[in-house]
């Protein structure tokens, strides 16, 4: 889908309450009618409107949606880019496809003011987190980005497009690799004859409360597991035993496979 707003200011203005869901590669857009008047905001589909969809304007034509709208956000599977085609010269383009690069991004659209941006699935509860970047002519376009997605969670710019790539293997995941880590503890009690049901729920709420003590805390992930090295007890000796069974190396490898993925998109 493609996404387009009137607004061309600075958006914090209007307290936009965003929910961003990431849904396969999709960008699903919920705007509270009291905060984004929804006479604004113009949708397009491909095919059929969401059965969910919202009370606003919507289109197949996204040649008549670029026209009246300041920000369009490109939400549409990286294979079918291709198909896509929008005038949106002078208007700031947001993409939140994985692998399509602000050059090519910029050439179909015409536009010199895009961005990459890649909220993840957290968004849908307002715990994402989305790094962009951007080549704009205008400097103020930063704030507009920071408004938008700082309404589900935090937002950082990056200023190397690459870096795009690797968060897309990293943040981008989502909650994947933190149910990595749950399923291989919850298999370990489970081998050693906890009941499933119990070994599942104890992993997730150990990951849940880990979270909370780290958003309430906001230590730095390395001096936290220092502090429990350096206590020397139980934890101190998983921490080591995994170390030195390579844990540091399986997650390096594994986003090393993942952003070489990502690249492969942006290369196609």
């Amino acid at each position: 889908s493609i996404l387009a707003t009137g607004f061309d200011t600075d958006l914090s203005k209007y307290e936009a309450d965003v929910d961003l869901t990431i849904r396969r590669g999709s960008l699903k857009k919920r705007i509270r009618q009291e905060r984004v008047p929804l006479d604004r905001l113009t949708c397009s589909f491909r095919t059929a409107r969401p059965a969910d969809a919202l009370d606003c304007t919507w289109t197949r034509d996204n040649r008549a949606l670029g026209e009246g709208s300041g920000i369009i956000i490109l939400s549409v599977r990286p294979d079918d880019w291709q198909s896509v085609e929008i005038d949106a010269r002078g208007k700031l383009v947001v993409s939140v496809m994985a692998g399509v690069t602000i050059d090519d991004i910029a050439k179909r659209t015409g536009s010199d003011r895009v961005a990459r941006a890649l909220p993840n699935a957290a968004a849908e509860i307002g715990y994402s987190y989305t790094p962009y970047f951007l080549a704009s002519s205008r400097p103020d376009d930063a704030g507009r980005i920071a408004a938008l997605f700082g309404c589900c969670g935090l937002v950082d710019q990056v200023h190397q497009e690459e870096h795009i790539d690797y968060f897309t293997a990293m943040s981008g995941s989502g909650a994947a690799f933190p149910a990595l880590l749950a399923d291989a503890l919850a298999r370990d009690a489970i081998g050693r004859g906890v009941p499933a049901a119990i070994a599942v729920r104890a992993a997730q709420q150990l990951l849940v409360g880990a979270g909370r003590l780290q958003e309430r805390s906001g230590d730095v992930p390395a001096d936290m597991v220092k502090a429990f090295v350096d206590y020397r007890g139980t934890t101190a000796a998983g921490i080591v035993a995994m170390r030195e069974a390579g844990f540091d190396e399986a997650v390096g490898k594994g986003l090393e496979a993942a952003f070489r993925k990502a690249r492969a998109l942006s290369e196609r």
